[in-house]
């Protein structure tokens, strides 16, 4: 017999399906949300270049352009009140010459049309005063002031974990395999059981337009569009104040040079359509062609170590937009086409889809309470566990340094694997916690930091470090 039966399945646990979960479950619903990986946010929402974006810049009238406008301040609340590092750093929009330059009265007409009237134009002057590490050659910008950088982990964790404690069942390797109906339900094969749903919300990423079709739809297709980065060095993030963009073409936004949440700078994306949904290696090419705009761009930087390089895919589609759809009589939603904005556009993403929803049919009823969430204090800028003295004096291992690179006690690992929804695996842990990011990439402690998670979750070393394959996975059953 299939799991359930749920009020609404939410297909895919990447920022956008845990916020569309989180949403819902804001309401007396059942409320399943089926991952096919081994934690929640390891897709598209991990490996951008995590900016937290205005919508200035989109396609006026477009749908992602609407929904960037509407999360943009639902995000910072949310940011602040659930304890996800942000800064609004502002972000300079950098012409290099006379075309690019030619260019910026029709992005700040853009930006109007968008409803973000807070531009201003600087003089190369002036911008060579607000950034004065900028290559030679910048002819002047527009300056963005609400512009700045979040956590691409906490973000889509910090939305999975709130559904969770306010009911939602998670499911981890999981995968949609197929879809029928029986009567009035959906159900949803995977490779552990089947579980029937009478909604069904697609949120699968990378994966929505395959799952579209298990529906019956074949109104748009996915091509990867891989952005390779590369993470420099905290002793890099002197060089920068602001976000620093191009001026962006018909394809894509560009590379740009970013502070980072933790305090590195990043360079990147690059932009390249591939086949393959898995190609999330980096190439010697791509990071040459960075490193060359690096150059350009923020000369002093390649002087400086690079930390990690990474590469992330984007669910680009035929058209520049969302491909949001519901089908009422259907009982189905495709949140399908979220490219990287999708990470600042979540919450906007997420009220939508609930209003459709329930415009087509879904009854909803608000709950009485509401459990909120508040994540550890991970970012640079927050006071960090080990600066704690009452911390520290409730509990001696907040001054157990672990990782060394980024200050990690023993006490937050060890939270991080009896958190809502714990931490598995290296991977997952050092998206919790930032062990193993620093510039020794684990070098250091890795052996610690491993036996610690053995020690919390009971999972074999070898499965962790990747030498051994994860035991199959059980039947259908809640994976909080």
């Amino acid at each position: 017999m299939p799991a359930g039966p749920y009020d609404v399945a939410v297909i895919g646990a990447g920022v956008v399906g845990a916020a569309v979960a989180r949403e819902l479950c804001r309401y007396e619903l059942r409320i399943a949300i089926l991952e096919g990986a081994d934690d929640v946010g390891t897709g598209t929402s991990k490996a951008n270049t995590a900016i937290w974006h205005t919508g200035f810049d989109a396609q006026p009238g477009s749908l992602e352009a609407a929904l960037l406008r509407r999360s943009h301040p639902l995000l910072e609340r949310y940011a602040a009140e659930a304890g996800v590092p942000f800064e609004k750093t502002g972000a300079l929009l950098v012409a290099w010459n006379e075309d690019e330059l030619a260019l910026l009265p029709e992005v700040e007409t853009r930006a109007r049309a968008n409803g973000y009237l807070r531009t201003r134009r600087l003089s190369a002057q002036e911008l060579a005063r607000r950034e004065p590490h900028l290559g030679p050659g910048a002819r002047g910008a527009i300056e963005v002031p609400d512009e700045g950088i979040l956590c691409p982990f906490t973000t889509p964790l910090a939305l999975a974990s709130e559904a969770v404690l306010n009911g939602a069942s998670l499911f981890l390797r999981a995968p949609v395999q197929a879809a029928r109906r029986e009567g009035a339900l959906h159900v949803l094969t995977t490779p552990r059981g089947d579980l029937a749903a009478a909604w069904v919300v697609n949120a699968a990423g990378l994966h929505a337009d395959e799952v579209d079709r298990l529906f019956g739809h074949e109104t748009f297709t996915i091509v990867p569009r891989r952005g390779e980065l590369i993470v420099f060095d905290k002793l890099a993030r002197r060089l920068l104040s602001h976000v620093i963009l191009p001026v962006p073409t018909q394809r894509t936004k560009g590379v740009l040079v970013a502070p980072t949440v933790f305090g590195n700078v990043l360079l990147g994306p690059t932009a390249e359509d591939v086949d393959d949904k898995t190609a999330t290696a980096t190439t010697a090419a791509g990071i040459a062609r960075l490193l060359e705009a690096g150059r350009r761009i923020l000369p002093p930087l390649l002087d400086e170590e690079v930390t990690a390089t990474y590469a992330g895919l984007r669910a680009a589609t035929e058209i520049r937009d969302y491909r949001i759809e519901v089908y009422p009589g259907e009982r189905y939603a495709c949140v399908g086409g979220i490219r990287s904005t999708g990470l600042s556009a979540c919450l906007g993403i997420a009220e939508h889809v609930r209003e459709r929803l329930e415009d087509a049919g879904l009854a909803l009823r608000l709950k009485r309470s509401f459990r909120p969430v508040r994540m550890p204090p991970v970012g640079e800028s927050a006071r960090r566990p080990h600066e704690d003295d009452a911390a520290i004096a409730a509990d001696p291992d907040h001054g157990r340094i672990v990782c060394h690179c980024e200050r990690v006690s023993r006490a937050e690992i060890l939270a991080a694997c009896r958190a809502p929804i714990p931490a598995r695996s290296l991977d997952g842990l050092r998206r919790r916690t930032r062990a193993l990011f620093g510039r020794c990439q684990g070098f250091f402690c890795a052996e610690e930091v491993t036996r610690l998670l053995v020690e919390a979750s009971g999972t074999a070393p070898a499965t962790l470090l990747g030498l051994a394959d994860p035991p199959a996975p059980g039947p259908l059953e809640d994976n909080r």
